[in-house]
């Protein structure tokens, strides 16, 4: 048995989600003339109660896209030292945007009450302008940590006093959703622009969504196509998105709740020094004495199970729609072999 625990990106589409596919009719989306994508954008738009949306080739572009859309040269993102925004997008906002970060050291992800405040730049000619907050929600370097509504609200009521727009990196939103219950719209209403991710949990192959007022999107829409992310008939990959909107969202606290079996079980275990709270679909634990990510992840190979180091004795396990119990049984089998 294989067991692939790397990432929720690794989903295959299903049976299901391929006939959507490939009975979509498409057209060319540089010229708007695809009808499944149009469909897909006023769909994902009106699910959070915003004006329009973009479909775009991943969720790096449409954070950036929004970061441009945002800022101007010389402006400064505040946003937690583990976003993704600045852990794995390569440093880009430099590149396209000519911004800086603003880094806050929060809690698992999370910013903390006082700390936009705190991390905001008085108006001196050699500081950067603070302009953005960026909020993660479900936050990856923190074990998929969630905001609860009322608390980013209470960040964003922060950033407002201060003039700062607010962008959420929402690659894993639906997973903190399943779980406190809350309203997409009553998140489109408490944001300025939001990014969703499509092929990660919500298991289509490719694909981001960028949401906002109709002028932010008809101008990121400009930029998607400098940076080379206007796409012809896309319309066989947003039908895949929009089935897993329509399909795929209950289903994630089966994800959910794959990890937090998996974080109950390690928790124990003599080789494991710490869990992290395990709160939506990402299970983060630390090893105990001298035993290494590398040599652990080497044993999990050997047994068919795959897994992501995350620092020199750190392991990620990510659950997702191709894992179902009987593979966690199998993992949770070997893991007290290990003991």
């Amino acid at each position: 048995m294989t067991v692939n625990l790397i990432s929720d990106t690794v989903t295959q589409p299903t049976p299901a989600m391929r006939d959507a596919m490939f009975s979509a009719p498409v057209g060319d989306d540089v010229f708007r003339q695809d009808p499944t994508v149009n469909e897909l954008e006023e769909y994902a738009a009106d699910r959070f109660g915003m004006e329009a949306a973009l479909f775009c080739p991943s969720g790096t572009m449409t954070n950036q896209i929004a970061i441009k859309c945002h800022t101007r040269a010389l402006d400064e993102v505040i946003c937690e030292e583990k976003s993704h925004i600045y852990q794995y997008e390569g440093g880009v906002y430099g590149l396209i945007s000519n911004v800086s970060i603003a880094l806050v050291h929060g809690k698992r992800g999370k910013i903390l009450p006082g700390q936009v405040s705190a991390a905001v730049k008085p108006e001196y000619d050699w500081l950067p302008r603070s302009r953005l907050l960026v909020l993660e929600n479900t936050c990856n370097k923190g074990g998929g940590s969630i905001y609860r509504l009322h608390e980013a609200r209470t960040l964003i009521a922060e950033a407002r006093r201060h003039g700062l727009a607010a962008h959420l990196d929402g690659a894993r939103l639906f997973n903190a959703l399943v779980e406190t219950d809350e309203e997409p719209r009553d998140w489109g209403e408490a944001f300025d622009s939001i990014s969703l991710c499509l092929s990660k949990g919500l298991g289509a192959p490719v694909g981001s969504l960028l949401l906002g007022s109709a002028p932010l999107i008809a101008e990121a829409r400009r930029y998607r196509k400098v940076l080379g992310g206007g796409m012809r008939q896309a319309g066989y990959l947003a039908a895949a998105g929009r089935y897993a909107l329509e399909h795929h969202v209950d289903r994630l606290r089966e994800d959910n709740a794959r990890a937090r079996r998996l974080a109950e079980v390690l928790a124990p275990l003599p080789f494991v020094a710490s869990v992290a709270p395990a709160e939506t679909n990402i299970c983060i634990f630390e090893l105990a004495g001298d035993r290494t990510a590398a040599a652990f992840l080497d044993e999990l190979r050997a047994e068919g199970i795959l897994a992501t180091p995350f620092g020199p004795q750190t392991v990620r396990f990510t659950t997702h729609l191709g894992v179902d119990d009987q593979q966690i049984d199998y993992v949770i089998e070997r893991l007290h072999r290990f003991a």
